[in-house]
Parts: structure tokens; sequence; C-alpha cells
């Protein structure tokens, strides 16, 4: 009989938590990953014709068709490949070269020669 009593006045309280538990982890976890799934399909749909892009398996190629079923690429060979929209993950912007920057040189490589 007092176990029964005990039992039942701690159920609101692990209620209380398991709602606390779910509610940080909505708010910390699924509702900013629901945002960066609709920011990503948003900018697979700001590629045009025209544009580099990348796949998601990693091939950049230029867009040459665009459809709601398909996006066509053409990479450097000049082959045609067809991907499915969400295949995309978006532009691709080349690395700048900088010719003019100097690469850097080894500390104890320079140490060495002054010998």
């Amino acid at each position: 009989m007092l176990f029964a009593a005990t039992k039942s006045s701690g159920s609101p309280l692990i209620i209380i938590i398991y709602v606390i538990v779910f509610g940080g982890l909505y708010f910390f976890y699924l509702r900013p990953r629901s945002r960066k799934q609709k920011a990503a399909r948003q900018q697979t749909k700001q590629v045009e014709i025209g544009d580099q892009a990348r796949t998601i398996g990693g091939m950049i190629g230029t867009v040459v068709k665009r459809t709601d079923e398909a996006v066509t690429l053409r990479t450097a060979s000049g082959v045609e490949l067809d991907f499915i929209p969400s295949a995309i993950a978006g532009k691709h912007v080349p690395p700048s070269s900088d010719d003019d920057v100097e690469p850097e040189h080894d500390e104890q490589s320079t140490e060495g020669d002054e010998k």
C-alpha cells in the first residue's frame, strides 16, 4: 500500500521531465536540422543554366538544361549527364588562384642550410 502511494506521486514529475527533454531535443536538434535541409533545397533551386554546379558525389559541370525532373550537367570532357535536382549540392565556386603568392618555406629546412 505504501509502495503504491509513492509510485503514483512520482509519475507527474517523470512526465514533466520527458516533456522537457523532448522539447529540448526538438528545439536544439530537429528544428535546426529541418532549416538546414530547407536551405539546401533552396540552394539547389538557385542553380541556373550556365552556372557551374557540384553534385553530392563530387562531380562538377556546367548546367546546360534544367527541368523539374532533371538537371543536365556538361563535364569538361563534353559528356552530358542527367541528375535529379536533389543530387545537386549547389553552385561550384572555383578557388581563387593567386599566382603572386609565394609558397611558405619550412623553418627547419632553412636552419640546416645555414650551417
